[in-house]
């Protein structure tokens, strides 16, 4: 069988489209006028420029000067460097209104336009978007559309779109407001995403609020500006909010009985902001996890260890159980170290060496000054409690008792300060059965038979004393 694409075929059809080509684009006419809008595309470029080089180091240096963090100095300097582009499309625009108005040819204008209008956009997208899948949508989508405008088919499109719709009582839905839609609604949450992290920095700064409350206002920042983007994206493409009561009702109830526990750690949360019994860095005891809070979160409480374990605690276990605040109010912390000695030992000496052991640690505090004590008389010895004070909880608890505990071993050999090793004293009686008496069963009633009868075999003496039937 011939093959399709023969020789032939496939050079009638560059005749083809080299006759369409020189018909249709590289005629005498087209390539008049598109020499004649050379100068106004390089001229306008031209004046871009010099007037991009006069204002863009003015800009720089007052962002240098003024901008309060990186992320402002970052966002400020990208905008700089599209100044020019953005610049050339405003004088491209203003040379298609005086074509347009005295008739000259400006269609290479009009491409060019468009064109550089796309590659800002995505400049935009590449620089501001980090996620590299958003990035890449919006890149294609200000790729079709620049496409569509050249080809003269973004209004046929549209149209086309907006002929594919359904309708829901008085509410039409078409493809084109859905599409518009999300491109509002992806364009007002990342507005509103940024715009809620410069806000939460300024507010970080403010020295009259507590941090819980920095961190409460940052996420009700950020929670009504993104629901204000989704109200504003809704409106702009012709939703009436109000008829979306009877949704929202319905989300509510099943929020209700499906959420719950969400829900109750979203209200835990917003509990543990206002009353302000954590705030970022305190440390805190939580039944055996132990360590300082890294964040507060909208739905937990992120923990990190020493061990480099990052905990995250429900915030409904904050509320409902019971945890220890090391830092609540300041960053002093009481530690308390046991000791038992023999009853033997020479107590005064003993306390003195508790007290000589907080001299090597250096983390221990001078003021308040170390205190030792007799707390109880045990069963197996003297009860000591060692008590010292120390300012940076945040550097461990366990590895400080554990110095002083070391230092008192020490000296307590040093000075023959016996610790006492549990022991019980332990009374055997050798008492016959057949001997015992009521009394001796401690107040109670002998069990019945008691003392045992004889009840060996006639003829065979009994074998025991006290021997049981």
């Amino acid at each position: 069988m011939d093959s399709i694409f023969t020789g032939e075929t496939f050079r009638a059809w560059l005749e083809n489209a080299a006759a369409w080509l020189a018909t249709e684009i590289f005629t005498s006419t087209n390539l008049v006028y598109t020499a004649m809008q050379i100068p106004g595309l390089v001229g306008t470029g031209v004046c871009a420029w010099c007037v991009h080089d006069f204002i863009t180091p003015v800009l720089e240096a007052r962002i240098q000067r003024s901008a309060a963090d990186d992320d402002t100095k970052f966002i400020g300097f990208t905008l700089c460097r599209l100044i020019f582009p953005a610049l050339w499309v405003i004088g491209l625009w203003i040379a298609i209104s005086i074509g347009d108005r005295f008739g000259w040819p400006h269609a290479t204008l009009w491409i060019a336009n468009n064109l550089l209008a796309a590659w800002i956009v995505i400049r935009l997208a590449l620089i501001l978007v980090r996620d590299p899948i958003w990035s890449r949508a919006v890149t294609i989508v200000a790729y079709t559309i620049a496409v569509l405008n050249v080809l003269d088919l973004l209004q046929p499109t549209m149209l086309l779109l907006d002929r594919l719709a359904v309708s829901a009582g008085s509410m039409r839905i078409s493809v084109l407001m859905v599409l518009q839609w999300m491109f509002s609604l992806g364009v007002l949450l990342w507005a509103a995403v940024l715009l809620s992290r410069i806000l939460q920095r300024h507010v970080e700064r403010l020295p009259n609020l507590t941090p819980s409350v920095r961190v409460l206002f940052g996420k009700l920042l950020k929670a009504s500006l993104l629901m204000l983007a989704v109200l504003v994206s809704l409106t702009m493409v012709g939703i009436d909010i109000t008829a979306l009561a009877v949704f929202g009702g319905a989300v509510g109830v099943g929020i209700g009985f499906g959420l719950q526990k969400v829900v109750s750690n979203l209200i835990s949360g917003v509990i543990l902001l206002m009353d302000k019994s954590l705030k970022p860095g305190d440390i805190i005891q939580i039944r055996d996890t132990y360590g300082w809070i890294a964040s507060l979160g909208a739905r937990y409480v992120s923990v990190e260890t020493h061990d480099g374990v990052e905990y995250l605690i429900p915030n409904e276990d904050i509320i409902t159980q019971q945890v220890i605040n090391w830092t609540h109010k300041n960053d002093l912390a009481r530690i308390k170290v046991q000791v038992r000695v023999s009853f033997d030992s020479d107590v005064d000496t003993a306390l003195g060496l508790l007290v000589r052991a907080t001299d090597r640690p250096t983390r221990i505090l001078r003021s308040p000054e170390p205190q030792a004590l007799l707390t109880r008389f045990g069963d197996n010895g003297l009860e000591l409690e060692l008590r010292f004070w120390i300012h940076d909880v945040q550097n461990g608890i366990r590895n400080i008792s554990s110095e002083v505990m070391l230092e008192i071993w020490a000296l307590f050999r040093k000075h023959g300060i016996r610790i006492p090793l549990p022991q019980h004293d332990l009374h055997l009686r050798d008492t016959p059965f057949d001997t015992m008496s009521g009394a001796d069963w401690r107040g109670s009633t002998p069990p019945r038979g008691w003392p045992p009868q004889d009840r060996s075999p006639p003829g065979r003496p009994n074998s025991g004393v006290g021997r049981f039937p």
